[in-house]
């Protein structure tokens, strides 16, 4: 589904559903909407990033958490999480809620994020399969890697995973060994 046609669900600051709205216009307009971010480890506590393809409507080229998306209407959050880290890393794992959080930020000249993430946590062991219209490059890196670099190097990652980062690292590594 292409950008202009996708729908997002419209909720209030407690995440009831108030309605529907064109994704691009959600963005332009700054509505508060749903959102789902995935974090994802292996065995060994490395948490797995993507770079954003630089074609993405915004924050493209950006480092980021392994997928986030929003449910359609009609989906659940977890289904929604579930598919979109399937369609873009090619990754299946179980998948556990971890937290609901809100963010408002600016993502470009036109477009604000306005969201109530529902953020989940998966361990994976297996191959990556990237769909190169959604995925640059990814990478699994370790906490302390991870912190560093987004101190050095803020600019190269999206505002949604630093502001994670800097609100609550420990649950992006929930489980890590």
């Amino acid at each position: 589904m292409n950008d202009d046609a996708e729908q997002v669900i419209l909720v209030d600051a407690h995440d009831r559903e108030t309605g529907h709205a064109a994704k691009l216009a959600a963005h332009r307009q700054g509505l508060l909407h749903r959102a789902i971010s995935v974090s994802v480890v292996d065995p060994d506590g490395r948490l797995l990033l993507q770079r954003r393809a630089r074609e993405k409507y915004h924050s493209g080229g950006l480092w980021t958490n392994a997928c986030c998306t929003h449910p359609r209407p009609g989906e659940t959050t977890d289904d929604a999480a579930e598919r979109r880290l399937a369609e873009e890393l090619g990754v299946v794992c179980p998948l556990r809620w971890v937290l609901r959080t809100q963010y408002r930020a600016r993502v470009g000249v036109e477009l604000v994020e306005n969201e109530v993430v529902h953020l989940y946590h998966g361990l994976y062991i297996g191959e990556v399969r990237p769909d190169a219209k959604e995925v640059e490059a990814f990478v699994w890196t370790s906490r302390e890697t991870l912190l560093s670099d987004v101190e050095k190097r803020p600019e190269d990652y999206t505002y949604w995973f630093k502001y994670y980062v800097r609100s609550f690292a420990d649950r992006l590594f929930l489980g890590a060994a």
